[in-house]
């Protein structure tokens, strides 16, 4: 690697990549015979800014927004994604996919499997998974955190099946909005955009055939910090861009690195740059302000979710290749 390693490493000339950015868009749609894109907006920085990019590329009139809100959605991200709707001034539809949730057992299933933990859990009660700091531990296992309407909270570790029982149920919430995505994409002919960043997409922060489904993902090359920086140069209202970033998929508020990153986005992107660049442990740990032995926990942490990934990643396998010749 030519360029030391620094702070400054991710940075970019934003107005050069999103021009990158707004002709690969248009050239997808124009392969494809597409008349323009659909993005789902949840008042996040990463959705927010494939938002503005399809607007740039297609136009105001060939890009629908969806928001899509379920009854654990926080009021911050209805309002948000409210918020960018308008921004961005795209037709639009919302829709709260509880009753879709409710008749496929979702929230039934998680709360069964949570119970088999925590007897007294009821459905007035909220709940999240979280992880360890890596911090404390190189072993990190995921726990339960619940609380009970009057307020006292527990935390229990929970068991392998309890947790695979978990996140399967929750995760037909990205695989529900998927599909209403698909639906407006075949109602209009348009591509579906996907919003995930280099980390996620990278680290496999994403839920297979849910929102890793996409026709094109225009920012999975940028990392987050790169992606904080296009929401400037886009103009993204200033309440989406302070917005930490958060998984809200649980009814008890939930930061990414209690779900599933080791440290803060701007900290991971540089450990994931210097991990992919071979940049020594004792190097990185110096620009982020983290003991060199940490940092390895992170680089150890950062190949364990790629091999988990390249199963996300992977197509449909054949026995043999079906191309026509």
């Amino acid at each position: 690697m030519g360029t030391p390693f620094s702070r400054d490493i991710l940075q970019i000339d934003a107005e050069r990549v999103t021009e990158r950015i707004i002709a690969n868009i248009r050239s997808q749609a124009r392969k494809f015979k597409k008349q323009g894109a659909i993005v789902a907006l949840s008042g996040g920085i990463d959705s927010s800014v494939v938002g503005a990019l399809c607007v740039r590329a297609l136009g105001q009139g060939h890009v629908f927004g969806l928001a899509l809100p379920e009854k654990e959605s926080s009021e911050e991200t209805r309002r948000l994604s409210r918020l960018i709707i308008e921004h961005l001034g795209i037709e639009n539809e919302t829709v709260e996919v509880t009753p879709i949730l409710e008749a496929l057992g979702s929230y039934r299933c998680r709360d069964e499997a949570i119970r088999r933990l925590i007897p007294e859990y009821g459905p007035e009660w909220r709940c999240k998974i979280v992880l360890p700091s890596i911090m404390e531990s190189d072993y990190r296992f995921f726990s339960v955190v619940v609380q009970h309407p009057a307020g006292e909270t527990r935390k229990v570790r929970l068991t392998s099946s309890a947790y695979l029982e978990v996140l399967a149920a929750t995760n037909y919430k990205q695989r529900v909005r998927k599909m209403l995505e698909y639906y407006h994409a075949d109602r209009l002919n348009y591509l579906v955009a996907g919003t995930p960043n280099r980390l996620e997409y990278d680290q496999g922060f994403f839920v297979k055939q849910g929102d890793g489904a996409a026709d094109i993902k225009p920012i999975a090359h940028l990392y987050k910090t790169q992606v904080y920086r296009l929401a400037e140069y886009l103009e993204i209202p200033e309440a989406v861009r302070s917005r930490p970033p958060t998984t809200d998929t649980y009814s008890l508020p939930q930061s990414q690195e209690e779900f599933f990153f080791s440290l803060p986005y701007d900290q991971m992107d540089l450990c994931l740059f210097g991990y992919l660049h071979g940049v020594g442990a004792s190097e990185v740990g110096n620009v982020i302000g983290v003991a060199p032995a940490l940092v390895i926990r992170v680089f150890r942490d950062i190949e364990a979710k790629r091999a988990a990934a390249a199963y996300l990643h992977m197509p449909p396998v054949l026995v043999d290749p079906a191309e026509s010749h």
